[in-house]
């Protein structure tokens, strides 16, 4: 998908007012109130596969955040094939692979985008093995380290079903939001994403029912809770 298609999906920045955009911060709205006792500060975005519109939905869900006046960092964690620099129209020539391996301090490779309060930690260079410095102790530092400085932290995830660096992510989360798409979403691999998740003890908010013609906001609904 071509730089211009992805940036053109952020509509709640170029298209605040829409039906849509709407939509998204209903969302933000009931991840607030999926857990009461315990603020939601860091949230996994993941699909069983890829082409689900996970990578849509985070971008989205961050600007309502920072449109609330949230200091957002979104981050992307899909080592392997990473997009969000590209909705975001920014270079990727460090980010956080560059920050796990201490290249330079997380604070001088994290980008301001032109969304007030709003960060983005690209991927950096693809690792030949992802799953093992997200499972890091570094890692764990890091995100440490961005709680203390941002009110909400979301990490875009590759792909549950076709391998584990969700599920390493979801265990540093305080919850995961899932998304499927209609249509195309097998009921069988939504079940085996949920089992994968409740296994490894993750908290799941809720699902994003993504591209269903219905509705003033066609193109998305949402499905929310278990």
């Amino acid at each position: 998908m071509s730089r211009i298609s992805l940036e053109s999906k952020l509509v709640t920045k170029t298209n605040p007012a829409s039906p849509l955009s709407e939509a998204y911060r209903t969302l933000r709205t009931n991840i607030l109130f999926s857990s009461i006792d315990k603020p939601v500060q860091t949230i996994v975005v993941t699909s069983p596969n890829p082409g689900d519109g996970k990578t849509t939905t985070i971008a989205n869900l961050a600007v309502t955040y920072a449109h609330e006046g949230k200091r957002t960092l979104v981050v992307d964690g899909d080592l392997r094939k990473p997009s969000l620099h590209y909705m975001f129209m920014k270079s990727n020539r460090a980010g956080l692979t560059n920050a796990l391996f201490k290249d330079n301090a997380w604070q001088e490779i994290v980008q301001e985008t032109d969304v007030p309060g709003l960060d983005l930690m690209t991927s950096g260079s693809v690792p030949p093995n992802p799953n093992e410095i997200l499972s890091s102790q570094r890692m764990q530092e890091l995100v440490a380290q961005w709680r203390e400085h941002y009110d909400v932290i979301l990490f875009d995830s590759p792909p549950l079903l076709a391998v584990t660096d969700g599920l390493i992510l979801s265990s540093l989360s305080d919850g995961v939001v899932l998304v499927v798409k209609s249509g195309k979403t097998k009921l069988g691999a939504a079940r085996k994403m949920l089992n994968q998740l409740e296994f490894a003890k993750a908290k799941v908010l809720g699902t994003v029912l993504n591209n269903k013609k219905s509705g003033r906001a066609s193109g998305y609904l949402y499905a929310y809770g278990h």
